[in-house]
């Protein structure tokens, strides 16, 4: 006769060890009562449910990290957060290059025209792109990425003359000028090398403050494509307008130098950094020679009885035949590739003006031959170069906590811009080559009664930041590329202003008494400390008002303080003096304890800590 197997109550609730360990006492007394009783902390028995415990609160562990570790709101781990954030469309920013303007300079000898005398434009020069200039103030080198021929002028690209030396009554030398944007960075080089072809491969550039991939060659000269995604097959390519045999095009070559064309590319790869100093390189997938309709047979081409088409479908073709094809791009092979990358970036690139002046890597050649020798020297010598205004936009990359938040926020837009946070967050987003955004508040434009808006108007205002991480004005050249990078997520009928917000700069007095047991030297220290920490300009943000109240609370909090008497804060503004040339009324803006900023979006910031701290202790 056979025993009826006992049903055994089980429960899943257990998460620890010591419930795993008391529920595994609970099922031994229960099922096995007659057959072990010693549950002391020292019997042979405890040492097996305490290990079975332990081996059950290990893989509970695991079990609960990689479920967390599959969400973006609650992953901790690096790798895990790159990963999360480029799925949903996020590309994390690990620096930030600093931008600038760079303004050419170049002599060119006279030549006499009849009774006129004009520049000798055989002696201009080209400078060529990826030129490197470095800062004479020790900060990163910058580099431009167009080439500069003195010898052309068009409306695009304008060439100031002026007159720079004159013998007798005529012009002996003249000074040409261009100007050029330029990034803070420099350039990198490193080879791979490719055998079999592989399905998705993928190489690691590993360094530090890696800004993009400049270009990927391979040996045979071909170039690889940079997409979003592999199955992205249409690249944007622009090329200079000098095509004579379309008249129609030639003939606006002054106002469009460049041609925006579309073309379908099979060599291309996608770029993903996997931590902040890893960037990942995957190549396509195709890995056959055949030609892709004999892996994958157009219907189209099916029965129309050509001899160089298949008249008949004789076999099934598995879906995954798609993969060896080159939908999704092709594998390099037999070959080796030389990528080119850009590294640099961070505040320190953030240089002052008139600092980048450094030509000794400038690559430059003479448009003519068979030059006076002497002359030639003299002008090449005459090269120059300076920064009329200050680069600005470098800064570190996204926190990991940044990551996650804009990641969160790119998915309620959809690729897409339609509320104001949505432009909030692409404005911070915005590609690092092309500058950072330190601060930024957006909001409808006010409207008087008898005014009525016909578009949807949004103003954008944003800070950057200088060399020294204070808070700047931002250039126009970052106004400018956040405004192109805005315009493609931009939907119809929206217009954005980018405008500058106001800063406010300010100091601080206090009063505290301090117990007697304690050394006033030290409690100043803390307090002088504690009040840096709390106005530090990362944690501030636009139209963020002061609560004195706060104040209070912090420094009565602190080790050693009795009773906190009296805070002030002041205006500091003058630009002679390193301050905002915007002075505000303080007192005026202060409603039961709140320090309001301005109508005009402004941001409070306490910009020389050290010397706008000012404590002291009064006695009882």
């Amino acid at each position: 006769m056979v025993t009826p197997k006992t049903k055994r109550d089980i429960k899943y609730i257990n998460r620890d060890f010591s419930d795993f360990r008391q529920r595994l006492i609970e099922y031994s007394k229960t099922y096995f009562p007659n057959t072990y009783n010693d549950f002391s902390p020292s019997s042979p028995g405890m040492l097996f449910m305490e290990q079975t415990a332990y081996v059950g609160d290990v893989l509970s562990f695991y079990l609960d990290n990689q479920l967390q570790e599959n969400f973006i709101q609650y992953a901790r781990q690096t790798n895990n957060i790159f990963e999360l954030s480029y799925m949903f469309g996020y590309k994390p920013k690990t620096t930030s290059a600093a931008q600038a303007t760079i303004d050419f300079y170049q002599q060119l000898p006279s030549i006499t025209s009849g009774s006129i005398t004009l520049p000798d434009y055989s002696y201009a020069v080209t400078i060529d792109e990826n030129t490197t200039v470095d800062s004479n103030s020790g900060g990163d080198s910058f580099i431009i990425q167009d080439k500069i021929d003195f010898s052309l002028s068009s409306s695009e690209d304008p060439t100031e003359i002026s007159v720079y030396q004159i013998s007798g009554n005529s012009p002996q030398y003249y000074l040409l000028k261009k100007s050029r944007n330029a990034i803070s960075s420099t350039i990198n080089s490193t080879t791979f090398d490719f055998t079999d072809p592989q399905p998705f491969q993928t190489i690691n550039l590993s360094n530090s403050d890696i800004i993009k991939i400049l270009d990927i060659f391979d040996s045979e000269g071909n170039q690889w494509y940079e997409v979003d995604h592999l199955g992205q097959e249409m690249v944007f390519q622009s090329k200079n307008n000098t095509n004579i045999n379309d008249p129609n095009a030639i003939a606006s070559n002054g106002t469009t130098p460049l041609i925006l064309e579309l073309k379908k590319v099979q060599r291309r790869f996608a770029a993903r950094f996997t931590s902040l100093s890893n960037l990942q390189i995957q190549f396509g997938s195709g890995t056959s020679i055949d030609n892709d309709e004999e892996i994958i047979p157009n219907p189209d081409n099916v029965g129309i009885g050509l001899p160089f088409k298949k008249d008949k479908l004789t076999s099934a073709y598995s879906p995954s035949n798609f993969l060896h094809t080159g939908t999704y791009g092709i594998s390099p092979s037999d070959t080796t590739l030389t990528i080119r990358y850009l590294t640099g970036g961070g505040v320190n690139s953030n240089s002052p003006a008139s600092s980048l002046t450094g030509l000794s890597t400038i690559n430059t050649t003479f448009n003519n031959t068979n030059l006076n020798a002497t002359t030639a020297n003299y002008i090449f010598d005459s090269l120059a170069s300076t920064n009329p205004s200050a680069a600005d936009g470098g800064g570190g990359g996204d926190t990991l906590e940044e990551i996650r938040q804009n990641t969160l926020a790119l998915v309620a837009s959809q690729q897409r811009s339609v509320t104001a946070d949505d432009y909030l967050i692409r404005a911070l987003s915005m590609p690092s080559e092309y500058g950072a955004v330190a601060k930024a508040y957006i909001e409808q434009p006010k409207l008087t009664d008898d005014q009525v808006s016909t578009v949807e108007t949004l103003n954008l205002f944003c800070l950057s930041k200088n060399i020294n991480s204070y808070l700047s004005s931002p250039s126009t050249l970052l106004k400018q590329n956040l405004r192109t990078y805005l315009s493609q997520y931009r939907i119809i009928g929206d217009n954005i202003e980018i405008r500058d917000a106001f800063i406010i700069n300010i100091a601080l007095n206090f009063e505290i008494i301090v117990l007697p047991e304690y050394n006033n030297n030290e409690v100043l220290i803390r307090c002088v400390e504690e009040l840096k920490s709390h106005f530090e300009i990362d944690k501030w943000q636009l139209n963020q008002p002061i609560f004195l109240r706060d104040l209070f609370i912090l420094l009565d909090k602190i080790k050693g303080v009795q009773t906190v008497k009296d805070i002030t804060i002041t205006n500091k503004a003058g630009a002679t003096t390193g301050y905002s040339p915007y002075a505000y009324d303080i007192l005026g803006a202060t409603q039961n304890q709140v320090i309001y900023p301005s109508l005009d979006p402004s941001i409070f910031e306490l910009k020389y800590p050290n010397q706008d701290i000012k404590g002291r202790v009064v006695p009882l």
